[in-house]
């Protein structure tokens, strides 16, 4: 059982900074090879791709809006992975769900990944 657990969000002001986090636990190591983040921004939104990483954390993609922004690590001691988001605005306002996947490369599509957690509410204030 794949588990994925987010922590961190909360409420910051325009400009600022926030680092949310993902805890994954499970049996097979390789349902995280690949790890990343989505956010939607309103309910019943479909889940934008924010950015992802691979094991090794050879590669990485961002969506074009958060280039420069945000960044993403993870430290596969702790089988944790990272969102530093950087300089945030209002529109990066939104509920960010960590995604895990078996693959080598780092897919767009939220339907490419089969683990989700439950999200955590980022709030970017005026």
């Amino acid at each position: 059982q794949v588990q994925l657990v987010e922590s961190g969000g909360g409420l910051v002001q325009a400009g600022g900074s926030l680092r949310v986090s993902c805890a994954a636990s499970g049996r097979d190591w390789s349902s995280f090879n690949t790890m990343a983040w989505f956010r939607s921004q309103a309910p019943g939104n479909d889940r934008e791709f924010v950015a992802g990483i691979t094991w090794n954390g050879g590669n990485t993609q961002y969506e074009d809006s958060v280039k420069g922004r945000f960044t993403i690590s993870r430290d596969n001691a702790k089988n944790t992975v990272y969102l530093q988001m950087n300089n945030v605005k209002l529109a990066d306002t939104a509920v960010y769900y960590c995604a895990a996947a078996p693959l080598t490369s780092v897919p767009m599509s939220a339907v490419r990944y089969g683990h989700w957690g439950q999200g955590t509410q980022v709030t970017v204030s005026a």
